[in-house]
């Protein structure tokens, strides 16, 4: 299994199962709100993100949201979500969980406003 290493990053480490956030291991899914980590992130129905399934993110007011699909990219945003975030105008940027690292990373270096989800398995 490949293992992704950033170094100077909030999110270090990233593997099948595994995710390391400010050096502290994380073997379920998370999310990471205004700097601080939700670990143990459940979805309404699993492999869909719904509104519900963010609320303390939406409440956060990021500019962007960053989705981690999971390795072989199975999870997606429902369409009621997508058109939430676009009337409130928040970019959605949905990739698979080893990509959407890099992505929040290089936000959070731009010091942008950003909110993620990371599924970490499929």
């Amino acid at each position: 299994m490949n293992s992704i290493t950033w170094l100077d990053e909030m999110i270090t480490e990233f593997s099948f199962g595994k995710i390391v956030v400010k050096g502290k291991t994380y073997s379920d899914d998370i999310k990471i709100v205004s700097g601080r980590v939700v670990s143990e992130w459940w979805r309404k129905s699993g492999h869909r993100v719904e509104i519900e399934d963010l609320t303390d993110i939406l409440e956060a007011e990021p500019d962007i949201l960053v989705i981690g699909k999971g390795s072989p990219g199975l999870l997606k945003s429902t369409s009621s979500l997508r058109d939430y975030l676009a009337a409130n105008h928040i970019e959605l940027i949905e990739k698979k969980t080893s990509e959407a690292v890099e992505i929040f990373n290089g936000l959070l270096q731009q010091d942008r406003k950003v909110a993620a989800g990371f599924h970490i398995s499929c």
